[in-house]
Order: C-alpha cells, then structure tokens, then sequence
C-alpha cells in the first residue's frame, strides 16, 4: 500500500523543510563567506593554534571557499528532490529510505527526518502485522488476536488432541537403512 494522505502531507513538508535548508546554503555558493568556529578552552584558559580567546571561548574565524558547501548542497537538494518524488508518488519505502539517509547525513539539523522516517518505519510494520496503520485501530486489532489465540488455546486443552493422520511412510532416499538387532 502507498503512503495515506496523513503520511502524503508530512512528506512534503520534510521535503520543503530539506529545499529550504538547501536554499540556505545558497549565499555560500555565491561568494567566499566568514565562518567561526568555537572550541572550549582548556583547564589553563590557553586555546589551540590559530584559536583567540573572546569571552571565555576559544574562538577561530577563516575564509572558505563555496566549493567547500557544495557537496553538502548537492547531497541536501537531491535527496529533498528524489523525498518529494518518493512522496509524489506514493512510495513508502523510498520516502522512508531518503527521509532517514537526509537525517543521518545532517546531523543534528537532521533531527525531523530521523523521526518523519522512523515515523513512516512504524506505520509500515503496524500496517503489515494489523492490517491498520493508525495506533488506535492496530492496538483494538492486536487484542482481537490476543482474544482469538487465548480461545483457541483454551479450546484445544479442553479436547484431547486426537489426529487420524497417519505416519509418514519411510523415504528410500533419505532414510538410513536399519541395521539388524544381531551383530557378531
């Protein structure tokens, strides 16, 4: 079964959510930007190499190259373009496969994607094992089970297990041959 339109909707907006962190990174494209990055300092208040000390944090800031963001524009817009495909045409699986890849590839700004795929992961397996992707509706269905197994246990303690089947006959092939009961 396709995604539902629940399912339909929070796809596209974690494939809006991953083109419009891609549009972020777009002024990095365009021109060499200012980046400053932070280290903690030490126990001795001295920070590492090329690191200056403001406010209590070692903090260091250099020039980078766009060509330096744009493996990570690429991976973000295509993988948002190939979710919103997977959404468009209501493919569970590709939906969950590219929401979590994006997440895991983002880091902590990939927190929405881990989820939205985990999310799609357990409305599959509850769609699949119960019939009903809702957590409602499997929950009501796994008691109906519980309900109907517990009967048919009661049922089959009560009466004796009596089968007329008969044995299975001796296979040529696959059954060793007896050895006779008198060895000398």
């Amino acid at each position: 079964m396709g995604l539902d339109d629940l399912e339909r909707k929070i796809s596209f907006v974690l494939g809006a959510i991953a083109l419009v962190l891609a549009a972020i990174l777009v002024p990095h494209l365009l021109h060499s930007t200012w980046v400053t990055d932070t280290a903690s300092p030490s126990a001795t208040k001295t920070c590492p190499t090329n690191y200056h000390l403001v406010k209590g944090v070692c903090s260091y800031t250099h020039l980078t190259h766009p060509t330096d963001w744009l493996p990570q524009f690429l991976e973000i817009v295509l993988i948002g373009l190939a979710l919103i495909g997977f959404t468009w045409r209501r493919k569970r699986a590709g939906v969950a496969a590219a929401s979590l890849l994006l997440g895991l590839a983002l880091g902590t700004a990939g927190l929405p994607f881990i989820l939205g795929g985990g999310w799609l992961i357990v409305r599959a397996f509850r769609l699949q094992k119960y019939g009903d992707a809702s957590f409602s509706g499997s929950s009501k269905r796994a008691r109906s089970m519980a309900a109907e197994r517990k009967a048919q246990r009661r049922g089959e303690a009560a009466s004796a297990p009596t089968s007329d089947r008969r044995s299975p006959e001796a296979s040529k092939r696959y059954t060793p041959k007896k050895s006779s009961a008198r060895r000398r």
